[in-house]
């Protein structure tokens, strides 16, 4: 491989590395906490949303719920990131680093103090704002210091480098699932939120040796840029710069709806696909233990119960007697081990995700953005139906990293093309137009997706078709990405505009 490509690691001096790597952890922690709400948001929403009269009803709640919070926090994320964007530009790249990732911290932490739903929006709306200005902020930064032929593998790895901190999330509620099973743990969720105010660590790193890029220094005391910087009016004042924002901001919520409104439901998918399964096991071995103990009649409860689930859904009719009251009693228990399978299954995604990511920047200054771009949107695509179709059980785990690499690629493709779509003045307000705003249609993609969900159980019923369904027919976003891709400039090869 040439300097230009293989060997572009080279071109990096040890200030270059400590602002890639600086911006990887805040990216990396700033993951890391998407992810824990991602798997806790079930466990969290079944815990803080009011009982109903049954289990069922209780759980189908929370699930409403979950994509409603779900959809609170890509407000704020979209919120944060429009304001912080335009703050990245004014006051510099490393302060507003420093402020996002100090609310992130804060309010992630605050969220395991919850106790209903509503304060637990309100505490992700809030967290959602320090995410959404983290990234435009830190790619930004990284992008103006790195030099050009490294810039897009730099941002590349920025992104790939993000699935640690996923991984790391899903280790950390694989290991409090097993500590719910053993009844060391109640609420583990709480804790996983506790874990996420660890990054505030990262802003005294921050605050003593991250100075602002010299580019961005340099346009902010030159007349002209300095009236300039961080405004949307000169952002949409200038046609050329308005049609990137626009287009690039549709391209993004190709991806964003993609990831947020179907991808990040697959750890939800796999718990209602394992949970009547996982449900019956704990019956078994539950009867299995009373009958040893003598406990015949409460032995018998559990059996009845155990065989009451393997009935097909629309075969079930009344439970038996009890059978509520089973089910409470069992149910820390398959929430520990339902809890297992959400982290196996996030852990195979980040597996594929960190490889695409990084291969998306491989391939983009080979061919090109734009192409990389429509390889993607079309992997993503058929991917994603694969896995909703597909996915019972370990037998189609290999899907996941298939999945995992197609649609985490587009975010390496964000990271490299927006920063050189926009001035250095405009640079950070670009960025967070692009990828933010998507987010307030984002915001209505897991709204939509429990509509959906609605739609299809009134024709197959409640369960898991349903989800399948409607996982599968949100895949239609990826196409909007393909539509606007031929509207937008080429730029590989092409430096940073100043």
């Amino acid at each position: 491989m040439t300097n230009s490509s293989g060997r572009w690691y080279r071109q990096l001096n040890r200030y270059h590395w400590f602002v890639l790597l600086v911006a990887s952890l805040g990216w990396m922690l700033d993951c890391m906490d998407q992810q824990l709400f991602v798997l806790a948001r079930p466990a969290a929403m079944e815990e803080l949303v009011a009982p109903l009269e049954t289990v069922q009803e209780t759980r189908r709640a929370a699930e409403r719920w979950g994509g409603t919070a779900t959809a609170i926090f890509l407000a704020g994320w979209a919120l944060g990131g429009l304001f912080f964007g335009v703050l990245g530009d004014r006051i510099g790249r490393a302060k507003t680093m420093l402020i996002t990732i100090l609310v992130y911290s804060i309010f992630t932490g605050l969220s395991a103090l919850s106790q209903t739903v509503w304060d637990f929006c309100l505490y992700r709306f809030l967290t959602g704002l320090g995410v959404g200005g983290e990234f435009a902020v830190g790619v930004a930064l990284v992008a103006e210091v790195i030099p050009e032929k490294a810039r897009p593998y730099s941002l590349a790895l920025l992104q790939a480098l993000s699935a640690v901190g996923n991984v790391s999330a899903a280790f950390i509620y694989l290991g409090l699932g097993i500590a719910q099973e053993e009844g060391l743990v109640s609420s583990p969720w709480r804790v996983m939120f506790l874990v996420g105010a660890a990054p505030a660590v990262l802003a005294i790193v921050i605050r003593l040796w991250l100075k602002e890029p010299e580019r961005w220094q340099w346009v902010s005391h030159e007349g002209t840029a300095r009236r300039q910087l961080g405004s949307y009016s000169a952002l949409f004042g200038n046609s050329r710069l308005r049609r990137h924002a626009l287009l690039g901001m549709l391209l993004a919520c190709s991806g964003v709806i993609g990831l947020w409104g179907v991808g990040f439901f697959t750890p939800d998918l796999i718990r209602t696909v394992r949970r009547s399964e996982v449900s019956q096991d704990v019956f078994a071995e539950r009867a299995a233990l009373a009958r040893a103990d003598g406990e015949v009649e409460r032995a018998t409860e559990l059996e009845a119960a155990r065989s009451y689930l393997t009935l097909p859904p629309a075969e079930r009719g009344e439970p038996p007697t009890g059978f509520e009251r089973a089910s409470g009693e069992i149910e820390p228990v398959v929430n520990g081990r339902l809890a297992r399978w959400q982290s196996y299954t996030s852990i195979f995604i980040q597996i594929g995700a960190a490889c695409g990511m990084f291969g998306f920047g491989l391939l983009a200054q080979r061919i090109g953005r734009k192409p990389t771009f429509a390889i993607a949107l079309v992997s993503a695509l058929v991917s994603t139906v694969a896995v909703f179709w597909f996915l019972q059980g370990v037998g189609q785990f290999w899907l996941l990293p298939i999945m995992g690499f197609c649609q985490f690629s587009l975010f390496a493709g964000y990271a490299i093309y927006f920063p050189e779509l926009f001035p250095t003045h405009l640079r950070s307000t670009g960025i967070s137009f692009c990828y933010n705003v998507g987010r307030f249609l984002a915001a209505s993609g897991p709204l939509i997706k429990t509509q959906l969900e609605s739609f299809f159980a009134g024709i197959y019923g409640s369960g898991t078709d349903s989800i399948r369904y409607a996982g599968m027919t949100m895949c239609a976003i990826f196409l909007l990405g393909l539509f606007v891709l031929p509207f937008l400039p080429e730029t590989k090869d092409q430096p940073l505009e100043d």
